[in-house]
């Protein structure tokens, strides 16, 4: 700590280089996290121990169908308090750009999502018309749809009679009471019977099953009896957590921890080769005085420490003003999401890979400038050569 005055004012021996360097690092910081808060999110949740909420899918992809003869089953196990299954429809609203998620559903489906709050009303009338839909309020207000309105979509996977046309009528309206869970309003919901009868191709196959445990606490045993169900079969189910089956359905469009990875890999690449140029030049600026150093007695180590501390300071104090501002950004857009983008802030996994990388970099970039200082000749130095 004794030379930290000498550390500090080498590093704001030009102020402004030292300021655009901070701002760089700062940037590059808060990317990496807000990015490792996206690929923590998607890398959590694995465990079905505790779930109170659990997804059946096939073993082998979330997109191979399963079959309906699975249901009676499925609820019949030991431990299963609730079930309900659904399809992936994959309907389009007039034009591509107005895709919002669409599922058929059995009839008990929202007995499995108590948040979604529908009318006694709506909900009768929904369940007494096959060809009815709901809706969340928030898809309802972007289309300016209300309860009694034809809502037209086309198919993209599942045809029906030759067309790609079908028509539901809007019998209900749901809500989400949790701000956080606003994005849960944008999903259109229909009969799993009528898509079922209604389409070409398909018939008797569900896409998952939704199951809650009669406690969380039996949730691993519950999911391995429902999975011994279809063993050794060719329909064999994998039963997860709800957060990894959303991770998993995310992961179809593509590969989030590949991309986070890669953006994060070209980041630091940058940032490396902008401290690198700055250490350089700013050894490069200080050879007389460093020489000097060396004429009134400090040590190669001692110069060599020095310049690497500079470095280490300069990545450290901004690497942490981008983490502190990650850490403020990070749950408003988990908020503003409406409950779309659940990230779960800055985990302490997080804090420590930042740290370690700020330091890391320190080093990296300030070695050779440091090596340079360490093997200066102070007769040459001071002789300008």
């Amino acid at each position: 700590m004794k030379y930290f005055p000498l550390v500090w004012a080498a590093l704001m021996r030009s102020k402004t280089r030292t300021l655009l360097t901070l701002l760089s690092v700062m940037t590059a910081f808060l990317l990496f996290g807000m990015l490792d808060s996206v690929r923590v999110a998607f890398n959590s949740g694995g465990s079905v121990a505790g779930a109170n909420r659990m997804i059946t899918t096939s073993r082998l992809s979330i997109t191979q169908m399963l079959p309906y003869r699975l249901d009676a089953q499925i609820r019949a196990v030991p431990g299963v308090k609730k079930a309900a299954f659904a399809a992936w429809f994959g309907g389009i609203y007039r034009d591509p750009k107005n895709f919002f998620a669409n599922f058929s559903v059995s009839p008990d489906y929202l007995d499995l999502y108590p948040e979604f709050k529908l009318p006694a009303a709506q909900k009768k009338a929904w369940l007494a018309d096959q060809r009815g839909a709901i809706v969340g309020a928030a898809l309802a207000r972007q289309f300016g749809w209300k309860v009694g309105d034809t809502i037209p979509l086309q198919a993209t996977i599942f045809p029906t009679h030759g067309s790609n046309d079908w028509t539901f009528a809007l019998r209900g309206i749901y809500t989400v009471a949790d701000p956080k869970q606003k994005a849960q309003e944008r999903v259109l919901f229909f009969h799993w019977k009528y898509f079922d009868e209604a389409n070409d191709y398909v018939k008797g196959r569900v896409g998952w099953w939704v199951i809650e445990p009669q406690s969380p606490a039996q949730a691993e045993q519950v999911a391995r009896a429902i999975d011994r169900l279809s063993e050794n079969s060719d329909h064999e189910t994998k039963t997860q957590s709800e957060a990894a089956f959303n991770q998993a359905f995310a992961k179809q469009f593509a590969d989030i921890g590949l991309i986070v990875s890669a953006i994060m890999g070209a980041v630091f690449f940058t940032l490396l080769l902008l401290t690198g140029n700055t250490m350089a030049q700013a050894v490069r600026e200080r050879i007389p005085e460093l020489a000097v150093l060396k004429t009134i007695g400090f040590s190669d180590r001692s110069v060599l420490a020095m310049v690497l501390a500079e470095s280490v300071l300069l990545v450290v104090l901004g690497g942490l003003l981008g983490m502190v501002l990650a850490a403020a950004i990070v749950p408003m857009v988990s908020a503003a999401s409406g409950g779309m983008i659940q990230l779960p802030g800055l985990l302490p996994q997080t804090w420590g890979m930042g740290l370690a990388l700020m330091v890391a970099i320190g080093v990296v970039v300030g070695l050779l400038p440091a090596l340079r200082g360490m093997r200066l000749n102070i007769v040459d130095a001071l002789a300008g050569r």
